[in-house]
């Protein structure tokens, strides 16, 4: 069974940093592109980062440019997503995705092949 696990949300000041990780497992995702969304209450899924089977690219919304950083580790068959100077307005679940194509995987989110259950990243002010 194919399945993406996030972990490493939780409460965190605002200027806060956490790290979240998203382990997948069933088969490798070596060649897939992954990346991370969010959704807030009352609010569309949007995207956050994704980054391509190999790492050579890389994209992050205007919203959390030069704040997150996305990595990955395909041996572990993980990604990573290290939110920094963190906000009010980045309160959100944050979802782990893989597709099989970068660029899709960023305009036709509603296309890729897997998703995580979620995980809470809640910021006080």
């Amino acid at each position: 069974q194919v399945q993406l696990v996030e972990s490493g949300g939780g409460l965190v000041q605002a200027g806060g940093s956490l790290r979240l990780s998203c382990a997948a497992s069933g088969r490798t995702f070596s060649h897939d592109t992954m990346g991370w969304f969010r959704q807030a209450p009352g609010k569309e899924r949007e995207f956050v980062a994704a980054i391509s089977w190999n790492g050579g690219s890389i994209y992050y919304a205007d919203s959390v440019k030069g704040r997150f950083t996305i990595s990955r580790d395909s041996a572990k068959n993980t990604v990573y997503l290290q939110m920094n100077s963190l906000k009010p307005e980045d309160m959100a679940v944050y979802y782990c995705a893989a597709g099989r194509n970068f660029y899709r995987f960023i305009s036709s989110p509603h296309e890729n092949d897997y998703w995580g259950q979620g995980t809470q990243v809640t910021v006080s002010s």
